[in-house]
Formats: structure tokens, C-alpha cells, sequence
């Protein structure tokens, strides 16, 4: 975003900047801060990176507009461009977090030297950012899968979420809200889907088994408990699961 109340220093900008970096787009330009203020929340959502402001202005001059600026966003670099050398403009600017403070007539090797430390800047918060994401990715898979790898081993004993979280090194809570969002059901249904289909692979193996046997082997002391939940998820009872009596069975 260019904000000059010279119309012709706007038009130079504009045209500067397209030749000394191809890939940049000009998102706006006003001639003072009260209306370049007005569009700053929608530029923002564009994607605004960079502000470059003269200081002098009509209706809200560049300080102003640098205050509100960083009273709502703390991320966008400001370039403040200003005919006036004077060490005050420059201290109070510098104040509120402006990248670099050039003066007019622009020099074209300023301005491009400024823009390319912000893109460098940029370039290498990103990438810490990844740095510092991907190990925390990278932990909360291995929780959930080692969370999966323990209820496979202990299916047929009590489930202790407090226990199984602290394995993993976290809290309960957030373990839950992880496992959910990273495989769409709860720690407590994925386990059931264990159980029932440990459950069926007994039911059709080991024909011998009482079902009450079943039961308390995949996990379930109460086998009228159990044979309502086999039905509820399988849709059919233990009993005739074990016959293959349930429609559509050869």
C-alpha cells in the first residue's frame, strides 16, 4: 500500500517498484492516512505486506496513521518515505516499529535495498515458523499413533485415559482433542471399534466360547452390556453374528 498526497509520487512509486520487483503488487494508493485507513482492514485480508507513507499529510498525517496501524496489526512492514529531515519525524516513527525511514527524492537502491531485507526477513520467519511447527506435527502423530499401538495391546483391560495420556506426555484433555481431530472419533469409540471387532474375529474363530466368555475377553465384565453394544454398532446380536444368521449371509 502507497500512501503520498502527491499524486505524481504515488504514479513514481507505483512504477518503480513494478520495475524493481516483477513479482510485487500494488494493492492501493491514497493520498492520506484517513482514507488509506478506511481500506487497511480490507487490504489486509488481501494480503498486505508492506506500507510505504509519506509523513506530511492533509486529514491524518503518516504518524497517525503508523500508530493505528500497529495498534491492530504488528505484522506488516512500514517504509516511511519523507521530505523532511528532521531527527523528530524520524525518532517517533522508528518508535512505533517502521522498517526504515528514506528520504525524498527517492533513491531507487534505498528503496529496493529496504524491500529486499523485508522479503528476507519474511522469508526466514517463515521458515523458522516451519521449523518450529513441524517437530510439534510431528510429536502429535506419533502421540495418536502410539496412542492406537496401546489400546491394540490392552483392549480387554480397563481404559485409563489420565494413564494412557501420560505416556504420550500430555494432558488428557488435549490428547482427547488431538486424537479426535486427527482421526474423527473420540479415544473412547475407537476403542469399542477394537473391542467389537476383536469381538466378531472370536464370535467366528472360536465358535466354543461362551458369550459371556467374549465379553470379558475383549474388555466387557457385563455381558448384557456387551451384546446391546455389539448390536447397536453391528446391528445384529453376538448370537446370530456367531451363526451367520443376519440377512444377506451365504
Amino acid at each position: 500500500m502507497i500512501v503520498d498526497d502527491e499524486e505524481v509520487i504515488c504514479q513514481g512509486l507505483i512504477k518503480i517498484l513494478t520495475k524493481l520487483i516483477p513479482n510485487l503488487e500494488v494493492l492501493g494508493a491514497y493520498h492520506n492516512g484517513a482514507v488509506a485507513w478506511d481500506h487497511f482492514a480490507q487490504l489486509s485480508q488481501r494480503g498486505l505486506d508492506v506500507v510505504i507513507t509519506d509523513i506530511k499529510m492533509p486529514f491524518m498525517d503518516g504518524i497517525e496513521l503508523i500508530r493505528k496501524i500497529r495498534e491492530v496489526d504488528s505484522k506488516v512492514d512500514i517504509i516511511v518515505l519523507s521530505g523532511f529531515d528532521e531527527f523528530e519525524y524520524a525518532r517517533e516513527a522508528l518508535r512505533n516499529g517502521v522498517k526504515d525511514y528514506l528520504l525524498k527524492p527517492i533513491d531507487k537502491a534505498q528503496l529496493q535495498k529496504a524491500l529486499q531485507q523485508i522479503e528476507t526477513s519474511r522469508r526466514e520467519a517463515d521458515l523458522l515458523k516451519q521449523d518450529l511447527e513441524q517437530p510439534l506435527q510431528d510429536r502429535e502423530h506419533h502421540a495418536v499413533e502410539m496412542v492406537k499401538e496401546v489400546l491394540k495391546k490392552t483392549y480387554d483391560q480397563p481404559f485409563e485415559l489420565e494413564k494412557l495420556a501420560q505416556s504420550t506426555g500430555m494432558q488428557s484433555n488435549y490428547l482427547s482433542r488431538l486424537f479426535k481431530s486427527q482421526t474423527n472419533m473420540t479415544i473412547t469409540d475407537y476403542l469399542i471399534q477394537l473391542r467389537i471387532e476383536k469381538a466378531k474375529e472370536l464370535l467366528v474363530g472360536n465358535p466354543s466360547l461362551r458369550n459371556y466368555e467374549i465379553a470379558q475377553q475383549v474388555g466387557y465384565h457385563d455381558p448384557v452390556y456387551f451384546n446391546k453394544l455389539f448390536k447397536k454398532i453391528v446391528g445384529i446380536t453376538p448370537k446370530d453374528y456367531k451363526s451367520k444368521r443376519w440377512p444377506g449371509a451365504e
